[in-house]
């Protein structure tokens, strides 16, 4: 009778397993099976008591202590106008909360730029404004006042008042490739992520914004393909290393004068300069401009006043390497300090210093890298941030007192924690998960304490135990120098340690990146590689030296040799694996996307003897065809870095290729050129090896639209199988 229970136990669970789904291509990118919820629109008040959703086209503040007294602020369906009105995808509130800015019609520039018809619409009065009429414009913004909006219209900056629709306009230069006032040009967005260039002061009644003149940099082109007898050719400005850059310069217009002055920075013209960051302090007089050098390793906070055209330096950083550009620069209430965020002790810690760019203290110390700085209680006496731990595989939320004391970790469950927070840290939106569990949002008060949960995922969670998903696993691996690599990975679908498995190898590694950490699809490709599992891959993810979240030594050993440390530590990594008793070390390939396909691509070459194949999407080939301000902060130029440029470009290693290597490129990418893929393709051509070359037309850097993912993955899967 036992046996027979044994029996019929056993085959419950095989025919379980048989039972589980399998992955599918068109699960991930036609059905989108498993997309993974968040909340969306979430936003707390600045009364500290109640926050705003969007839900079902409209904008709603809930009390947050009860979770009712729902107000509707914004309706669509019930605003008076004759325009029809697309789906609302985010809205933001005035400083006062008395307004509501949405779009509509967007139109996608590059990577963080677009431009839209915007909506300003008064929660009290229920009435609608058109932000200028004329045409789509970009990066509106309220004054202070919630009376105007500043915004750009053809490189041009005006604003426009709310209370007769008046529109002025500031600047009358601008012009497409030639002069941008108030917006940024393509490097400027792409690599210091700055779009908007322009700031109301306190009393909105001046405004700074950026000039940039890109008349002299070179244009790049590239053509697009639309069912006509000849291309059209896309041109854009794009400084490459070496190259002439952009020229900055900062200017402060006066509302009542409507005369715009420019600000004498003290920074020798003749010196190549950035100018990444403006921001009023609290004073309504003061603007503060960022200031570094070309190479990124000197940086300078400026002190303009602009009632005594006056600029001092407010703070000052050298670095042997180059420094971390930061958006954690926060003037205090009492106007009399402000805090910065620094890696000067060699780890990301915070600052706090007075006004006259004295050092009051350092008030995070250790090990341990600050991550994100959330904010400052109501008395602003505690500091709220996020901080790595477990030698960087970790995130915590902490807070700390100004003066330093009091350090406490406000919820030590392992796993990945981030928060948004309330006016005063009253309370806060938690997000957690692990590798193995999904994101869960919600509300926690002060003492973290749960409110409620505002998404849990358990929909899909449910949904996932139809299929058989494979746990991750993290682990650490050793480099040839005896350094320890953090790791992770999935085993094959029904392991069995006796088997000998093929594996597949993904990788980011460019600096200051993270892929492995103890979160929710850290990663990317989370459900590729699941469904490759399920076909019987181990798939293996090594963060190698240039990660981020162990400190400033070991993110920026690179330093001149992007690419050489990089790959030594995914060869040794992939030599281990070779070694592992359930591991085929004949059939290991490796694949990655963008800094990924580069190394994926250098990985094949230098490591010839070790990975049968690579799959390379959009990657650098030759680090002089990339952009200056990215490029230069780790390598400086040719002419100062020679070797370093010669000695890690896969395009002089193409005569080591023995494997198989897959290309990917799309034509229209704006990011890493095709061009990278153009001269690798020649490369491998003059050394007479065989290679598979898949491209896309009028893709940009992402391959997205018009079926184009669920191609390229297809493309990608079949080559797996096939070649691995």
């Amino acid at each position: 009778m036992k046996l027979i229970r044994i029996f019929i136990f056993l085959f419950s669970i095989n025919a379980l397993q048989s039972q589980t789904k399998e992955i599918s291509l068109e699960d991930i990118w036609e059905n989108r099976t498993f997309a993974v919820k968040s909340v969306p629109g979430f936003n707390f008040m600045k009364d500290g008591l109640r926050y705003s959703r969007l839900d079902n086209n409209q904008v709603k503040s809930i009390d947050i202590a009860t979770g009712k007294n729902e107000q509707i602020l914004l309706n669509l369906k019930e605003v008076n106008s004759d325009i029809e009105f697309d789906n609302i995808s985010s809205y933001v509130f005035s400083e006062d909360e008395t307004k509501i800015l949405f779009s509509q019609k967007e139109e996608s520039i590059y990577r963080y730029s677009s431009k839209a018809e915007y909506y300003s619409f008064d929660i009290k009065n229920k009435t609608l404004v058109r932000i200028f009429p004329k045409g789509k414009i970009m990066y509106p913004h309220y004054s202070p006042q919630a009376d105007k909006i500043g915004f750009v219209y053809e490189n041009n900056l005006y604003y426009q008042s709310l209370n007769n629709n008046e529109i002025v306009q500031v600047t009358f230069d601008g012009k497409w490739n030639e002069i941008i006032n108030g917006a940024s040009d393509w490097v400027y967005e792409e690599e210091f992520t700055l779009t908007r260039s322009f700031e109301w002061s306190a009393k909105g009644d001046k405004i700074a914004y950026i000039r940039t003149d890109e008349s002299k940099v070179k244009e790049f082109q590239f053509e697009t393909y639309y069912n006509e007898a000849y291309p059209d050719i896309y041109k854009f400005k794009y400084p490459k290393v070496g190259e002439v850059n952009s020229t900055l310069s900062v200017w402060c217009y006066n509302l009542k004068s409507k005369k715009s002055d420019q600000i004498n920075t003290g920074i020798d013209p003749s010196i190549d300069s950035y100018y990444p960051r403006i921001k009023w302090t609290k004073s309504n007089d003061e603007l503060v401009i960022t200031w570094m050098n070309r190479w990124q390793n000197h940086l300078k906070l400026l002190l303009y006043n602009s009632s005594n055209k006056q600029v001092s330096t407010l703070l000052e950083e050298k670095n042997k390497y180059y420094i971390e550009l930061t958006d954690h620069l926060i003037f205090l209430k009492n106007g009399k300090e402000f805090l910065w965020m620094s890696e000067q002790d060699g780890t990301n810690h915070l600052y706090l210093y007075d006004m006259k760019g004295k050092l009051v203290r350092q008030i995070t110390t250790g090990k341990n890298e600050i991550t994100d700085f959330y904010g400052f209680d109501g008395n602003e006496a505690k500091l709220f941030f996020q901080m790595s731990e477990e030698n960087g595989l970790e995130r915590k939320i902490y807070s700390i007192n100004k003066d330093g004391t009091g350090l406490s970790c406000l919820d030590k469950k392992s796993g990945n924690h981030s928060v948004q927070m309330s006016t005063g840290g009253k309370y806060f939106v938690h997000q957690f998960s692990t590798l193995n569990t999904l994101p869960k949002y919600r509300i926690v008060d002060q003492n973290w304490n749960e409110i409620r949960v505002l998404e849990d995922n358990a929909a899909l969670q449910k949904k996932m135990t139809e299929f058989n998903f494979k746990e991750v696993q993290l682990s650490s691996i050793k480099n040839r120098n005896g350094e320890s690599l953090n790791a992770l990975t999935i085993k094959p679908k029904n392991f069995d340690p006796s088997k000998k498995y093929p594996v597949f190898m993904f990788l980011y590694g460019g600096p200051g990146s993270q892929q492995v950490m103890n979160r929710w699809n850290s990663f990317g490709n989370y459900w590729w590689f699941q469904m490759l599992a399920d076909k019987g891959y181990l798939i293996c993810v090594v963060d190698n030296r240039g990660t981020g979240g162990r400190g400033e030594e070991f993110k920026k050993m690179t330093y001149l040799q992007l690419g050489k440390y990089e790959t030594e530590d995914q060869i040794d990594a992939a030599k281990y694996l070779a070694t592992v008793p359930y591991v085929d070390g004949s059939r290991i390939g490796i694949y990655g996307w963008s800094y990924g396909g580069y190394m994926s691509s250098l990985c094949l070459l230098k490591g010839n003897d070790v990975f049968k194949a690579a799959i390379a999407v959009a990657p650098v080939t030759n680090w002089k065809w990339y952009d200056s301000i990215y490029t230069e902060r780790y390598m400086r130029d040719e002419k100062e870095n020679k070797s370093g440029y010669e000695e890690n470009s896969p395009v002089n290693f193409a005569d080591r290729l023995k494997g198989n290597y897959m290309l990917v490129h799309g034509i229209a990418d704006d990011n890493v050129h095709f061009q990278n893929s153009t001269e690798m393709i020649n490369a491998l051509v003059k050394n007479k090896k065989q290679f598979d070359l898949m491209v896309y037309p009028n893709r940009n850097h992402s391959i997205f639209g018009e079926n184009a993912r669920m191609h390229l993955f297809t493309k990608m899967t079949n080559f797996v199988l096939e070649k691995i």
